[in-house]
C-alpha cells in the first residue's frame, strides 16, 4: 500500500513534469519567433528536456533560501510570451524569485511587473537586419559555430549563417562535410535534420540554407555571386593571424568585417567577451576573439581584481589535447607535442598568461603561465594561484564569486558549482566561458588558489558568438539586470 509520504512525492513529481512539458512549447516559440531565450538562474531552457527543465529550477535553491517551484514560475513565462518584446535572454527564474521571495513588486501584477523590468527590449527596434555571417574554416570551432547560429535562426535571428569557405571539392567532400555536422563523438548528435544538395553545394539544416564554398585564399571568392553583401567572416583556421592576413578577406567582394578565432598578432584587438567588448568600435574591421583559455580565465581574473587586487600569480592550465597534437609518436615541430596524444601529459606552453593583459592591461607582467596537456578530448581546467592586495577567507572569496556568477556583468561568462563531485565531463556543453569550482578554493590570507573549469570548445563558441553579435552591431542583452 503507498504511504501518503509517496503519494505526496509522486503527485509533486507530477505536478512538476506537468509544468516542464507546459513550458518547452512556449520557450521554443519564443525562441524561434522573437529571439528570446529562456533561462532559470543561468541554466538555458532552450531546446531543453522535460528532465533539465526540473533540473534547473532544483538549482534555484544553491543560490536563495527558498525553492523555486516550476507552478511560481510557469506564470512569468507564459506572461512574457504575450508580450511584444525584442531579442533578448531573458532569466525568468531570477525575475519569479524576485517578485515571490524579496518583495520587489510593489503592488504590482506580473504583468505590470514584467513590463517595468523588461522595458528595454519593449522599446528596442524589431526590425534590425540580420548580419551574414560566413565560417571561413569548418573544423572543431568552425562546426560549433554552425550548430549555434543554427541553433539561433529564425525570424528575428541578428546572424544569419549564409556560408562556410573550406579547401578541397573532391568527390565525396559535401557529405563528410555534413555528417561532421549531424555526428560529434563529444558533443552528440546535431539537434535537428541536415540534408545535403550536391548539385547546389548546399548544407540544410533547420531552415538555415548553407552555401559550401571551395576555395584557397581568403581573397578568392566573390560573395556577391551568392547573394551574400556585408558579410562578417569568422576565421577558424589560425592560418592568418596579423592584418596582412586576415586583410585578405576584406578583398572579397561582399565582406566587410573579419573576426579570428585565435590569438591575433600585432595591434589587432583580442576580445574576451564580458571584459573589454566595450572596446569594438564599428570602425574595426578585423578583432580577434582570443583563445579558449584566455577567455576562461580572464573573467574570473578580472572579478578578482575589481575587489582584491591582484599583485601577481601564476596560471596552469590542464588542457584536453587537440588537433595540433600526434595521435601516435611522430615528428612535430613543437617541443613534447610529437608524443601521443591519447596517452600522454605533455607540459607544452600557452600564451594565456601574457594574452590576459590585451584584455585587462591593469595585469600587465602581473602573471605567468604554462600548460599541461591531458589524455582527455575536451574541458579544460585553469589552476589560478593568485597573490591578492588584501586578505581574505574561503567564505568570503566564495560568496562573492557566487554573486558574481549570478548577478554581474559577468554572469553570461562566470559560471560557479558547490557540487563536490563534478568532473571535467559533467562540463561537455557549457556556455559559459569558466565554471568556478568553490568546493576546491584554497586561500591563505593574500595568496588564493582558484580551480576554473572550462569546455575549450563549447564555452569558447559561445564566446565567440557573443563578439560576433557586437561586431554586426545587434543588441541581446541578458535581463534582469
Amino acid at each position: 500500500m503507498t504511504s501518503s509520504h509517496e503519494q505526496d512525492y509522486q503527485n509533486s513529481w507530477q505536478e512538476r513534469q506537468d509544468y516542464a512539458e507546459s513550458m518547452q512549447p512556449i520557450i521554443g516559440k519564443l525562441y524561434r519567433k522573437s529571439g528570446i531565450e529562456i533561462a532559470v538562474y543561468g541554466r538555458p531552457l532552450v531546446s531543453a528536456s522535460t528532465i533539465d527543465v526540473i533540473k534547473a529550477h532544483k538549482t534555484v535553491a544553491q543560490f536563495e533560501e527558498n525553492k523555486l517551484r516550476l507552478r511560481e514560475s510557469f506564470p512569468f513565462l507564459e506572461a512574457i510570451s504575450k508580450m511584444d518584446l525584442a531579442s533578448a535572454r531573458i532569466d525568468i527564474g531570477k525575475l519569479a524569485y524576485a517578485y515571490i521571495y524579496k518583495n520587489v513588486a510593489a503592488g504590482r501584477s506580473i504583468e505590470e511587473y514584467l513590463t517595468d523590468e523588461l522595458k528595454e527590449i519593449n522599446e528596442t527596434s524589431h526590425n534590425e537586419k540580420p548580419r551574414d555571417v560566413v565560417l571561413y574554416g569548418f573544423g572543431r570551432i568552425g562546426r560549433l559555430l554552425a550548430r549555434l547560429l543554427i541553433e539561433q535562426g529564425g525570424p528575428h535571428a541578428n546572424l544569419n549563417l549564409r556560408a562556410i569557405v573550406v579547401r578541397g571539392g573532391r568527390k565525396g567532400d559535401l557529405e563528410k562535410r555534413a555528417s561532421l555536422l549531424r555526428r560529434d563523438s563529444i558533443h552528440g548528435p546535431f539537434n535537428g535534420s541536415i540534408t545535403v544538395d550536391e548539385e547546389l553545394k548546399v548544407i540544410k539544416a533547420n531552415g538555415a540554407y548553407i552555401q559550401v564554398i571551395y576555395a584557397n585564399s581568403p581573397d578568392e571568392v566573390d560573395y556577391t555571386a551568392y547573394g551574400i553583401e556585408n558579410a562578417l567572416v569568422v576565421d577558424n583556421t589560425g592560418i592568418w593571424k596579423d592584418e596582412d592576413g586576415l586583410g585578405l578577406h576584406l578583398k572579397s567582394k561582399g565582406t566587410s568585417k573579419v573576426l579570428l578565432t585565435a590569438p591575433a598578432k600585432g595591434e589587432i584587438k583580442n576580445v574576451v567577451y564580458g571584459v573589454n567588448n566595450k572596446d569594438i568600435k564599428n570602425e574595426d574591421k578585423i578583432v580577434s576573439a582570443a583563445s579558449c583559455t584566455t577567455n576562461a580565465i580572464t573573467p574570473t581574473l578580472k572579478a578578482l581584481n575589481d575587489k582584491f587586487g591582484i599583485e601577481n600569480g601564476h596560471v596552469e592550465t590542464v588542457h584536453s589535447y587537440t588537433n595540433d597534437q600526434n595521435l601516435i609518436d611522430n615528428y612535430h615541430s613543437a617541443e613534447r607535442r610529437g608524443r601521443a596524444a591519447a596517452l600522454n601529459m605533455v607540459i607544452t606552453s600557452t600564451g594565456a598568461a601574457k594574452a590576459v593583459s590585451k584584455a585587462l592591461p591593469e595585469l600587465e607582467g602581473k602573471l605567468t603561465g604554462n600548460a599541461i596537456r591531458v589524455p582527455t578530448p575536451n574541458v579544460s581546467m585553469a589552476i589560478l594561484n593568485i597573490n591578492l592586495n588584501k586578505e581574505t577567507t574561503v567564505e568570503e572569496l566564495n560568496e562573492y564569486l557566487r554573486e558574481t556568477a549570478l548577478y554581474s556583468d559577468l554572469r553570461d561568462q562566470i559560471d560557479y558549482t558547490a557540487s563536490t563531485e563534478i568532473v571535467s565531463t559533467d562540463l561537455v556543453g557549457s556556455r559559459y566561458a569558466g565554471v568556478v569550482d568553490s568546493q576546491a578554493t584554497i586561500v591563505d590570507g593574500k595568496r588564493v588558489v582558484l580551480y576554473v573549469w572550462y569546455d575549450n570548445e563549447f564555452g569558447y563558441s559561445c564566446q565567440v558568438v557573443r563578439v560576433m553579435r557586437d561586431m554586426a552591431e545587434v543588441t541581446h542583452p541578458s535581463l534582469p539586470r
